[in-house]
């Protein structure tokens, strides 16, 4: 059980496997009609990289093992919902940070499939990413966020997210940038 502030969560951040490969499926083919439909962004980016369709090869290119063109050693996690046994999010952690994603990126990328937004799971699962983070031994946490996107801010804001700056980025959309420092 996960207390998001408000309620408690049963949920968990799992390692993807075959059990779980038609969900996947599901909630990928979710998120991309919802941005066909609503023009959103696909977060994290790590969990639409490669086609879910060869499950094998998306399974083991899921995450980076070693810094590559840019890319940093990063672990994968999906949401579940232990209750109702359905993924409701991903989260995507990276080990370091670059100057880009000290800029940009930051620690951890995350979304919530675009039925199960507004219920409290983005809170949950950053407190979930946040304890992954302690595992990695990373003590002070970067989230970045669209600053019209008020669901994650107050996500991150709920899990002691302190914000240090913004920032217009190349698509001249004003970013917030959150510190977190990890008990």
């Amino acid at each position: 059980m996960v207390d998001n502030g408000t309620r408690k969560m049963n949920i968990k951040l799992i390692k993807l496997t075959k059990e779980y490969q038609q969900q996947l499926g599901e909630m990928i083919d979710e998120w991309k009609h919802d941005q066909e439909v609503n023009h959103t962004d696909h977060s994290p980016s790590s969990i639409f990289r490669n086609d879910y369709h060869d499950f094998d090869y998306y399974l083991s290119h899921l995450e980076y093992k070693v810094e590559t063109q840019g890319r940093v050693p990063d672990s994968v996690f999906f949401c579940l919902d232990i209750d109702r046994n359905r993924l409701v999010g991903a989260v995507n952690i990276r080990h370091y940070l670059t100057d880009f994603l000290l800029r940009e990126g930051g620690h951890i990328g995350d979304g919530i499939r675009p039925s199960e937004r507004r219920k409290g799971y983005a809170t949950a699962m950053i407190k979930l990413a946040l304890e992954e983070c302690k595992k990695l031994g990373i003590k002070r946490v970067l989230l970045v966020c669209d600053k019209d996107n008020i669901g994650s801010a107050k996500s991150i804001i709920n899990n002691g997210g302190v914000l240090e700056n913004e920032f217009i980025d190349a698509e001249d959309k004003v970013v917030q940038r959150y510190w977190i420092d990890v008990k």
